[in-house]
């Protein structure tokens, strides 16, 4: 299910598909602003829906509204016909955002703690399903300069059909159970949801904090792309490889980022996790051909590491009973400012050109990484030093 919530062959070209009818890149902007605008407001009660309804559920009714809208691109041409489209995806994606993780998150804690034979375990099942994820947007990259040999249109129907398969998929699901599930006291769980973030355990603060900071450049450096390499001479037919290499980089750097980090430790990853994008910015603004367009496989490196190392570090820490519910407040936050931050992103691009913009986020978000990796990793260094003590008082 993970792969083709992924298989987006219209992701590549969405912003010349969008161009194409007449759209400027702040009417694509604020397609994708509204996207995160009905995020905002279904996210959070959808998290808590999955929770209380069941994952399965949430998954299923999301998973048909994303086909549904994927049939809408068919017919939509006009500026408010693909507002409608992000409304429909929008609901969608957030019945999914946060039940999906949750799902596999308690399936592996379950068979863990039954004894049964299952994966290879929670944190590297997160892993490989953020890795499944990354290499299915970049086959879909491949799959649309293929179609893109023929027309835009044959990119569209093969969105259209291949936008069912999660939900033909997701019949096959089956919930681990869980005896608190249907627990109705909304208030009390709305108060252990807030006791959780903010007081009992700092890490999942910071870590949400820095999921949203990192997630917002990844966000903003998406749509980003396909206008900078219009502007850089790239042909059109070649987006969808760069879009595929793109994705495998994300795919690679997630599959592998237990590993890095054992290897350069917990320190010096999330300092790599904040060098590389800064970096990839700069080196496609004083870039210029292919030259920018290879620094930004460095934002790509940064974005497969830190989406495993944050999502571990956070599911780990939050009970099974509220994970979904996490999970979609912390996307909440991206989102939530995306809604302001994404029109503004595409006037920049309008009235000041890509260099300057590109300059802009650089500036934006380096003071916003120093903010929340300071913290998170003082309070990871806290949390360690209480660990080893109750460790040495339990020997």
């Amino acid at each position: 299910m993970g792969f083709f919530h992924s298989f987006m062959v219209v992701i590549p070209v969405f912003v010349p598909l969008l161009q194409g009818y007449g759209l400027s890149m702040s009417q694509v902007l604020q397609t994708q602003a509204m996207f995160a605008l009905v995020i905002a407001v279904c996210e959070v009660p959808s998290g808590y829906i999955a929770d209380i309804w069941g994952r399965r559920n949430a998954v299923l009714v999301g998973s048909a509204l994303n086909g549904l809208g994927f049939f809408s691109l068919l017919w939509a041409d006009t500026f408010v016909e693909f507002l409608v489209y992000e409304m429909i995806l929008g609901v969608g994606f957030s019945l999914i955002s946060g039940a999906d993780l949750a799902l596999l998150y308690d399936t592996e804690v379950y068979l863990q703690e039954s004894g049964e034979r299952g994966g290879a375990g929670a944190g590297k099942s997160l892993s490989r399903l953020i890795s499944i994820e990354a290499a299915a947007s970049g086959i879909a990259g491949i799959g649309a300069s293929l179609l893109l040999l023929w027309s835009l249109d044959w990119v569209i129907w093969v969105q259209a059909v291949t936008g069912l398969a999660p939900f033909i998929l997701g019949l096959l699901l089956v919930e681990v159970p869980r005896p608190d599930a249907g627990v109705k006291d909304h208030r009390g769980n709305a108060r252990q949801i807030v006791e959780l973030l903010l007081f009992s355990k700092p890490v999942v603060l910071w870590t949400a904090f820095a999921i949203a900071v990192f997630g917002l450049l990844a966000v903003h450096v998406f749509w980003i792309y396909q206008k900078y390499w219009d502007i850089q001479g790239v042909p059109l037919a070649s987006f969808g490889y760069i879009w595929a290499a793109f994705a495998l980089t994300v795919s690679l750097a997630a599959r592998y980022a237990s590993a890095i980090e054992q290897f350069l430790g917990t320190r010096r990853l999330l300092l790599l996790v904040a060098l590389l994008p800064l970096a990839g910015l700069l080196g496609m603004a004083f870039g210029s051909g292919w030259t920018g367009v290879m620094f930004g496989f460095a934002i790509q490196v940064s974005r497969g590491l830190s989406m495993t190392l944050f999502y571990e570090a956070l599911n780990s820490r939050v009970p099974g009973d509220f994970r979904a519910t996490v999970n979609s407040l912390v996307s909440l936050g991206v989102r939530a400012i995306f809604i302001v931050s994404g029109p503004i992103l595409g006037l920049a691009l309008d009235i000041y050109g890509m260099v300057p913009t590109l300059f802009g986020l650089v500036i934006v978000f380096t003071p916003l990484m120093v903010v929340v990796l300071l913290p998170l990793l003082s309070r990871i260094r806290v949390e360690q030093a209480d660990s080893a003590a109750q460790a040495a008082g339990t020997g």
